[in-house]
């Protein structure tokens, strides 16, 4: 498992491979389907967004709420096609990488390539242990959404699989192309 810190370099992303298996350490932003609206109506606007871009990994989750003693409820991936549509302004915009489950369109696969970015996966169904890997968490924009509003993250040891690397490469086309020759 590669050991990879927060926020990614270009040195760092040209180094992951699809299907490395990675542990993240450091900052990284929540947002989902509601924030991914509000901040590429803000850089159509060309206004100031709430959180930095560049270098930055956004795992798409909508956490519930906190428990005692933890930093957050559980917070497990949300499908990723449904940011689709916002992706490639935010990969222009400096963002590196997201997390979330399921393979993501074409056009977004060309911008990770173009924006030399990877898309990384957790598995759905194991929110209460990756809550467990996040030490702090805050609201750091749009609270009025709720659990869908974005936080910000310090995570440690967050598992994640390099599903899309930078080149394109991607380990769903893998599956489906060993899939179909049997």
């Amino acid at each position: 498992m590669k050991k990879i810190f927060l926020p990614l370099t270009e040195r760092t992303i040209r180094k992951l491979k699809a299907g490395d298996e990675i542990e993240l350490w450091g900052t990284l932003y929540t947002a989902r389907d509601r924030a991914h609206q509000r901040l590429t109506e803000t850089l159509k606007k060309r206004k100031r967004l709430p959180i930095p871009l560049a270098g930055q990994v956004i795992y798409y989750t909508g956490p519930t709420a906190k428990r005692p003693g933890w930093a957050i409820g559980s917070c497990g991936p949300t499908t990723s096609s449904r940011m689709d549509a916002f992706t490639p302004l935010l990969l222009s915009k400096g963002v590196k990488a997201m997390i979330g489950k399921g393979d993501r369109s074409p056009e977004v696969i060309k911008a990770i390539k173009r924006h030399r970015a990877v898309y990384l996966v957790t598995p759905g169904g194991i929110g209460a242990l990756l809550s467990q890997k996040v030490h702090t968490a805050e609201i750091v924009a749009y609270k009025d959404l709720g659990p869908e509003a974005i936080y910000r993250l310090q995570v440690r040891a967050f598992p994640a699989t390099v599903a899309i690397d930078w080149r394109g490469n991607s380990i769903f086309r893998r599956y489906g192309e060993r899939r179909r020759k049997k």
